[in-house]
């Protein structure tokens, strides 16, 4: 096998994702597992899952994922790569456990992780690597051999996750009508967390003002912004702003909320908005609810043309990015030199989280990091 077709040490890819439900019965005990130890009532899961009985109870996500995992198979088929792809999910099924059982019993021994979160956060990031931890104990304990697990590096800067969103921000602009594109403003949006989670997001020395996860979208939405520029000879306006909070209203989160700025933005003479989900892979539940339907309402109210921008979903350019994130990681795994992949002013994001990275108020172990008990 040529050098630069050679995933090894690695033997097997998991798309590990947030899960969703795919009917209204799957709705409440969907939340539970989302929620579970947290002492939320039903009835009050019921009232959060009214977001999702308007789309019939079923979540988009999971039929993202298939496409993604049909995407990624395709790449790596078209370019010789010899991995197979399994997918497995934190909060429904195909559950993160029996995907890791099940991969145990086809013999995979050291398995790379792509979570479908491309920042740094707890929520996003060592959330994930706690669930895996979980899985991975829960095997142990049935006397499971379990493999060794790494997770790529983060991907929110990597060409192949940009440029897409790019087109997709251009593709926006191009549909507001024509004489009110020059003066569109571009609201980036992501998913609101809390401050003090943002503040200690990424390592130990990003933390504060935001720490690495705020950072990191702001670079994304400049390099946007700045393309945009390149290819239309337009300079337009852009903010960062925040949408799905779900937190208790005494605790801070990020702000401004989407809604509230497209408020802002109108009382200012802003003429359009063109709204860019930098902040997620695909078009799940949060972008057609709070984006889709909440802000669209909200604009319309206003009288405020407004467009919405897609996400990377299964784009190939985002395939092939993932495969050479595989190849890169692989190869610093041998022992190679590499020289990995990232546009922007941050750089490449690290291949193993370090110790005290994206804290949990309460300590659990996490895999696929230098604090892994699994290493």
């Amino acid at each position: 096998m040529p050098d630069a077709l050679d995933a090894t040490p690695y033997d097997a890819l998991l798309l590990l994702s947030f899960g969703g439900p795919e009917g209204p019965d799957d709705v409440v005990p969907f939340l539970e597992n989302v929620t579970r130890g947290r002492g939320i009532p039903k009835e009050r899961l019921k009232e959060v899952g009214q977001h999702y009985f308007l789309f019939g109870g079923v979540s988009p996500i999971n039929d993202q994922n298939r496409a993604l995992l049909q995407a990624l198979r395709e790449d790596f088929a078209a370019h010789g790569l010899d991995l197979p792809v399994y997918w497995g999910n934190r909060n429904w099924a195909p559950y993160l456990t029996d995907t890791l059982r099940e991969m145990a019993a086809d013999g995979r021994r050291r398995v790379l992780v792509l979570a479908t979160s491309a920042y740094a956060s707890y929520s996003g990031c060592r959330q994930y690597r706690e669930n895996l931890a979980d899985a991975l104990a829960t095997l142990q304990a049935e006397g499971v051999d379990v493999p060794a697990v790494d997770k790529l590096r983060h991907y929110f800067n990597h060409p192949g996750f940009v440029e897409p969103m790019t087109d997709g921000v251009l593709r926006a602009l191009a549909d507001l009508p024509e004489d009110v594109r020059a003066g569109a403003h571009i609201a980036f949006t992501t998913h609101s967390i809390p401050t003090a989670a943002a503040d200690t997001s990424g390592p130990v020395e990003s933390r504060g003002d935001g720490g690495a996860y705020v950072a990191q979208h702001l670079d994304v939405a400049r390099l946007i912004a700045d393309a945009v520029r390149e290819r239309t000879g337009v300079d337009h306006p852009w903010q960062l702003v925040y949408q799905s909070r779900s937190g208790a209203p005494h605790i801070p989160w990020l702000e401004p909320d989407i809604c509230d700025h497209l408020e802002e933005r109108h009382a200012a003479g802003v003429p359009a908005v063109v709204m860019a989900p930098i902040g997620f892979v695909s078009d799940h539940m949060e972008v057609l609810y709070d984006l889709d339907t909440e802000a669209t309402a909200k604009a319309g109210e206003l009288g405020l043309p407004v467009r919405r921008s897609a996400t990377v979903g299964a784009d190939p350019r985002f395939a092939a990015a993932v495969r050479e994130l595989i190849l890169e990681r692989a190869a610093v795994e041998r022992g190679r030199e590499v020289t990995p992949c990232a546009l922007g002013a941050l750089g490449p994001s690290h291949d193993v989280c370090p110790v005290g990275c994206c804290p949990a108020r309460t300590p659990r172990p996490a895999a696929a990091g230098a604090d892994s008990p699994y290493a």
